[in-house]
């Protein structure tokens, strides 16, 4: 019974330590959401791996095109804009730039981190499941990559979520209404996703849990390696 014993020491002696460390950085009720989304990210992904088709997912579709029209059609494209790569990779660059300019290096770390294994993700799971985009009707825009999960719901929750993170640590009395503010500004873009055609809901649903998921991880490992007194703005 010896290797039972070695085995209970290693638990007792390194993995319980931090692993309860892990779970006071991220909290308990965080942590329970993070379980929940990956269950539903497991059923979503077996669904998807298996062909098989969502019925909501159309009939939501068709539900929000019921109201469109010329005004709500530019509005919508350009709040699509804002998670864009052609938007979110320059602002990504000047937000690691300005931290790395404030030596703020640990920040600037986590911002690359977190920007750079968002893109990773996305790429990498549009590619290995290979979902179709709808085609419900004309479209307003083109778009040329898979579907499953929406690029813009996971970059927009990795890059926006980051960023009112980053300055709820520097605002902490408005954490509350910047929290807030991300996330108006997080759900509207993937909503001008599905409004445009170009995603099924439960794309945009996998995108905004693999994106919170992956955006908890890496703010939780960052408070983990440096406390709140060494994380300020100079």
């Amino acid at each position: 019974m010896h290797w039972l014993r070695s085995l209970a020491n290693l638990w007792m002696q390194r993995i319980h330590p931090r692993l309860m460390t892990f779970i006071a950085a991220v909290g308990v009720i965080w942590l329970g959401i993070c379980l929940l989304l990956l269950l539903l990210l497991a059923h979503l992904s077996d669904e998807v791996l298996d062909q098989e088709a969502f019925v909501f997912d159309e009939t939501i579709l068709l539900s929000i095109h019921q109201w469109a029209n010329p005004a709500l059609d530019q509005i919508m494209l350009a709040i699509t804009q804002l998670g864009n790569p052609s938007t979110v990779i320059p602002l990504a660059c000047i937000s690691i730039s300005w931290l790395y300019w404030r030596r703020q290096w640990q920040m600037a770390l986590l911002f690359f981190t977190t920007c750079l294994g968002g893109a990773v993700l996305s790429t990498g799971l549009k590619l290995f499941f290979g979902k179709a985009r709808p085609q419900l009707w004309p479209q307003l825009i083109t778009e040329t990559t898979y579907s499953f999960p929406s690029g813009h719901a996971l970059g927009s929750m990795v890059l926006y979520g980051l960023i009112a993170y980053l300055v709820a640590l520097r605002f902490s009395q408005w954490a509350r209404w910047i929290y807030s503010a991300a996330v108006i500004l997080i759900g509207a873009i993937g909503f001008s996703r599905l409004y445009l055609g170009v995603h099924w809901p439960t794309d945009v649903l996998a995108g905004y849990s693999i994106g919170f998921l992956w955006l908890v991880v890496c703010t939780a490992l960052f408070r983990l390696k440096f406390t709140a007194t060494t994380v300020k703005y100079e």
